[in-house]
């Protein structure tokens, strides 16, 4: 009985993590009037490593033990404080035991700290970011997605397959740009609201943040695309 229960807390959580690449995926533009926007890869993705799991899912722990592993990917605007944002969650015992699963969603962005772009971070794997093109490729380098660091708070709504839903305060750290000492570790922390406990120790999972280049425009027409005139009848006799 226990297995089919596994399989359907795993379809389910994959399941949510798919519809948003689906949703992000779809959007036909992002166009933006400033640098205030970017995009969150939470543990998922290319940031992934078969096999190795200090790269995903990313997790938080206690000081008694408990962990939170997370994924997901979004979108934030550090101007306006809006957020879009969602994954997978799943809460594990110290002795690694599955507490609850389900699905994380992001309802406010708290702050966030820029540590700056850097255009050579993720050489792995064949990608690239950041302006290093010439001559005509220039202007689409530069607006590519920038590999940017910074220290990113949100709050976030726990939605768990079984028992009531939490809220928390999500931390996610970006290790690249100019990165405080303090800050030198890459990872998540998590606070639960109407609790004591803090998961305060990052224990391992990718993260990255993307700036979201000015001049995007959506596709259909273009800039060098004209309305045609129209053509006048010909009179009739």
């Amino acid at each position: 009985m226990l297995r089919p229960r596994v399989f359907s807390i795993r379809t389910i959580s994959e399941s949510a993590l798919l519809c948003l690449v689906l949703i992000l995926g779809s959007r036909p533009t992002i166009a933006q009037s400033n640098d205030n926007n970017y995009m969150l890869i939470l543990a998922s993705g290319f940031l992934c490593d078969p096999g190795d799991t200090t790269t995903c899912p990313a997790t938080a722990k206690a000081s008694e033990g408990n962990s939170y592993e997370l994924s997901g990917a979004g979108t934030f605007d550090a101007q306006s404080k809006s957020v879009k944002a969602t994954g997978t969650f799943t809460h594990k015992s110290a002795n690694g035991n599955v507490l609850e699963t389900g699905v994380w969603l992001a309802t406010e962005l708290v702050s966030f700290d820029s540590y700056g772009a850097a255009p050579n971070a993720l050489p792995r794997q064949g990608v690239g970011f950041g302006p290093r093109a010439t001559g005509p490729r220039r202007m689409q380098a530069a607006l590519r997605p920038m590999p940017t660091g910074g220290l990113a708070v949100f709050r976030i709504r726990l939605l768990p397959l079984q028992g009531p839903p939490a809220n928390a305060v999500l931390q996610v750290n970006c290790t690249l740009g100019e990165v405080p000492r303090e800050r030198s570790v890459e990872g998540i922390r998590l606070k639960l609201e109407r609790s004591d406990t803090e998961y305060t120790q990052e224990a391992g999972g990718r993260v990255l943040i993307l700036t979201v280049r000015a001049g995007i425009v959506t596709p259909g027409k273009t800039p060098n695309q004209e309305t045609s005139p129209e053509i006048p009848e010909s009179p009739q006799n």
